[in-house]
């Protein structure tokens, strides 16, 4: 029961702290890196299904997917050798860990870090793998956001390529890390 109970209060931690970290506003829509992705693209994308998440470089993350990504996913890609149709789109919401004030059992999200972006769009993105890529930090003070640069962690190019270095490393599957998690 207790572990159930850790569970189902760090996965309401992690929604509450989405929710409330992205209640910004709507000045975050204005962002945009260079070379095209920006917030604009990936409205209601705080409404997207959970992909699954991950811990890495001390932050922990949840990846959203769009309906376009889900229906892919659930198809079997990339695992199939089927490519994910244009028009797929993920974000990735990275938070500092930190124990829940709740259950200090439990490690939960903390302040939020940032976010990225991805989307498949093989006429604006065919030099990049058909994948076009945003990172964007977020600041707490200002509730604002802006695009990475060379001094984030990890360190961005600060345009619509920036990931396509790193995701290379999974060109086999179609460029995306993100194993779809069981339900």
């Amino acid at each position: 029961m207790h572990a159930s109970l850790k569970y189902a209060g760090a996965f309401t931690a992690i929604a509450l702290t989405f929710s409330l970290a992205v209640a910004g506003g709507d000045d975050k829509y204005a962002v945009k890196v260079p070379g095209g992705i920006g917030f604009s693209e990936f409205k209601g994308y705080e409404n997207w299904q959970l992909v699954s998440i991950s811990q890495n470089g001390g932050l922990v993350a949840a990846i959203f997917a769009n309906p376009v990504m889900i229906d892919a996913f659930r198809a079997g890609a990339p695992g199939n050798g089927k490519a994910f149709p244009d028009g797929s789109k993920m974000a990735k919401v990275h938070w500092t860990p930190g124990p829940s004030t709740t259950f200090p059992a439990a490690t939960v999200p903390h302040a939020q870090h940032d976010v990225d972006f991805m989307v498949r769009d093989s006429k604006r993105f065919a030099d990049s793998g058909n994948w076009g890529y945003g990172a964007f930090e977020y600041d707490a003070k200002s509730d604002t956001f802006t695009p990475a640069t060379t001094a984030a962690q990890p360190p961005q190019s600060n345009d619509a390529k920036c990931g396509f270095a790193c995701h290379t490393l999974v060109k086999t599957r179609d460029y995306v890390f993100t194993e779809y998690a069981h339900r």
